[in-house]
C-alpha cells in the first residue's frame, strides 16, 4: 500500500488530469485514494450512477444524491474552482458514443493548468476514446509479494483457530512455500479467497490442496476457452523410459522454482519431438506433476479467428494469462498443427509465429513451456534454432526394458496381479510398439478376457500383440526419416 501511494501522490504531482485506475478492489482503490487525497491536502469526492456525489475523507460524508447523471457531473467539476480529487466508478459504459461526455473531460483536463482538478476513472477495465488518451496516466494496483501473501495465509489461519478453540492449522514448510509460490498474481481479495478454500475445509493445508487451488485459481481469472487447466497432472513413477528427461528436470527443478534466490538462469522450456503415442503429452503432464505445479494447455485450434488480427490477439491474451497463472507449466501440443508454414491463411500462422517467439524471449514470469511436435520438418527454422528451447528431446520408440515397465504400470494400474505374467515374453512380442498401443493391448486384452469369462494373462495379451500391426510398421518410412534427422541433432529423452 506504501509503495502504491508513494506512486500515486507521483503521477498526481506531475499534473495529469485523468487516471485510469484499473482493479477490481473497488473498497481498495478507494482507501488508497483517500490515504494520498489526505496526504496531498485535496479533498476527495466520489462519484457512482447509483449514490451520486459524495465526499470521502475520514469517514463517507453521506449526501442527498447530488449530480446522479454522468453528464451532470462532469458538469459540476468543470465548473468547481476549488482543485480537488474526483473519483468516478464505473464510468467505463460511458466513454464511448457520447459525445458530450468526451467533450466534457477533455474540457476539465484542458484546463488543468488554471484549475488542476484530478479525475480518475475507477474501474475494472477502461478504454478511452483517442482525443483523451494524451491527459491520461494509467494505474493499477499493485498485486501482493511473498511476503504480503504470508501475512494473509497468517491472518486467514488466526481467524480460523478463533472459530475452533484449541485448534490451529497444520502445513509443514514445503508446503506453506508451494501455497505462496502458487498464489502469485492474484488480488488481495481473490488470494483472502482463495486461501480459506484451502483451510477452512479441514483446518489443513496440505500437498492435495495445491491441485484444487490452481484450479480454483484459473476459474476465477476466466481463463476458458484458448486456455484450459490440466487437472490430472502425472508422476513421473507413471511415466516409462525418458530417464535423460527427467534427471534434465529433477537438475533444474529448484532453479526454476526458486527463481528469485537462484544465481543461475531459470530454466524456459523445452521441445519434445516423437512419434505418436510415444509419450510426449504424457511427459508434459508429469512436468507439472513433479514439479508441483499447475498445467496450461493452449490449444491451438481455438487461437484462429476469421478476423484480421483476431489470432494474434487470442494469443497474446493466452500467453499473458499463462503469466498471471504463474508459476506454471504451459503445454503446447502438436505445435506443427498452429504453426506449420502455409501460404493459405493470408499470413496467420507467420503473425502467430512472430508472436510466440517475442514472447518466449522477452517474458519474465516463471512459465515454463513444454511443447510437443511429431513432425520437425513442419515448424519454422526460426523456432527450431538453438537458443528457442533449453533442451530438444525426441521421444523415441520404447527399448525392451522400458516396454517391460510400461506393461508393469499398465498392469498395475489395473490391479491385475504381475505373476500372472511374463513382462519378459510381452516385451519381446512388444518390439516396435509406443507406450500407447501398449496400454491400449492391455485394454483390448482385459475385454477379451471378459468375453471369455476368464482372466487376462500372458497367453490372451500376446494374441493382442500378435495380432496388432504398430505404427512403427504402417508408417515405417516416415518414423525412420525422422529417427534419422532426431538421432544427431536432438538428446534421447
Amino acid at each position: 500500500m506504501l509503495k502504491d501511494s508513494r506512486d500515486l501522490a507521483l503521477i498526481i504531482n506531475s499534473k495529469v488530469p485523468l487516471i485510469r485506475l484499473e482493479s477490481f478492489e473497488e473498497e481498495r482503490a478507494l482507501q488508497l485514494l483517500t490515504r494520498v487525497g489526505i496526504s496531498q491536502s485535496l479533498p476527495l469526492y466520489c462519484w457512482s450512477v447509483t449514490e451520486g456525489l459524495q465526499r470521502l475523507g475520514f469517514g463517507l460524508e453521506v449526501g442527498n444524491q447530488q449530480h446522479q447523471e454522468p453528464d451532470e457531473v462532469l458538469e459540476h467539476i468543470k465548473k468547481s474552482r476549488q482543485p480537488s480529487l474526483f473519483v468516478l466508478c464505473d464510468f467505463h459504459p460511458y466513454l464511448h458514443n457520447t459525445p458530450k461526455i468526451s467533450r466534457l473531460l477533455k474540457d476539465i483536463a484542458m484546463r488543468h493548468a488554471t484549475t488542476p482538478h484530478t479525475v480518475v476513472l475507477l474501474s475494472h477495465s477502461i478504454e478511452l476514446p483517442p482525443e483523451l488518451n494524451r491527459f491520461s496516466a494509467y494505474f493499477k494496483l499493485s498485486l501482493p509479494d511473498d511476503a504480503d501473501i504470508q501475512k494473509l495465509i497468517r491472518a486467514e489461519a488466526k481467524h480460523w483457530s478463533k472459530q475452533n478453540p484449541g485448534s490451529r492449522v497444520r502445513s509443514d514448510n514445503a508446503t506453506m512455500r508451494k501455497l505462496v509460490s502458487n498464489l502469485r498474481g492474484m488480488t488481495n481479495e481473490d488470494t483472502k479467497r482463495l486461501i480459506r478454500g484451502v483451510i477452512y475445509d479441514d483446518g489443513a493445508i496440505t500437498e492435495e490442496d495445491i491441485p484444487e487451488l490452481n484450479k480454483a485459481k484459473f476459474e476465477l481469472m476466466d481463463m476458458q476457452g484458448v486456455l484450459s487447466f490440466e487437472y490430472d497432472t502425472e508422476k513421473f513413477s507413471d511415466v516409462g523410459g525418458l530417464n535423460n528427461l527427467k534427471k534434465w528436470l529433477q537438475q533444474r527443478q529448484q532453479a526454476f522454482l526458486n527463481q528469485q534466490e537462484a544465481t543461475i538462469d531459470a530454466p524456459r522450456g523445452i521441445l519434445l519431438l516423437g512419434i505418436q503415442g510415444g509419450g510426449k503429452s504424457l511427459a508434459a503432464k508429469a512436468v507439472a506433476g513433479l514439479w508441483g505445479l499447475p498445467l496450461l494447455r493452449l490449444d491451438f485450434g481455438a487461437l484462429y479467428n476469421k478476423f484480421i488480427g483476431e489470432s494474434e490477439k487470442n494469443l497474446r491474451e493466452a500467453l499473458q494469462q499463462a503469466g498471471l497463472m504463474s508459476p506454471c507449466v504451459l503445454w503446447l501440443d502438436e505445435l506443427e498443427k498452429g504453426l506449420a508454414n502455409s501460404d493459405s491463411d493470408d499470413g496467420v500462422s507467420r503473425r502467430i509465429l512472430g508472436t510466440l517467439l517475442t514472447w518466449m524471449s522477452e517474458h519474465k514470469d516463471p512459465v515454463f513451456l513444454v511443447a510437443t511436435s511429431n513432425d520437425i520438418s513442419a515448424l519454422p527454422a526460426e523456432l527450431v534454432r538453438k537458443g528457442r528451447f533449453d533442451e530438444i528431446f525426441f521421444v523415441d520408440l520404447p527399448d525392451h526394458e522400458v516396454r517391460r515397465d510400461i506393461f508393469n504400470i499398465h498392469l498395475q494400474r489395473r490391479q491385475l496381479p504381475l505373476d500372472r505374467f511374463d513382462l519378459e515374453a510381452l516385451s519381446e512380442l512388444s518390439e516396435g510398439f509406443t507406450g500407447a498401443e501398449i496400454e491400449q493391448a492391455v485394454v483390448s486384452g482385459l475385454y477379451s478376457a471378459a468375453a471369455r469369462q476368464q482372466p487376462l494373462d500372458t497367453d490372451l495379451l500376446s494374441h493382442e500383440l500378435i495380432s496388432t500391426n504398430p505404427l512403427s510398421v504402417t508408417m515405417a518410412e516416415p518414423i525412420a526419416k525422422l529417427r534419422h534427422w532426431a538421432e544427431e541433432r536432438t538428446v534421447i529423452a
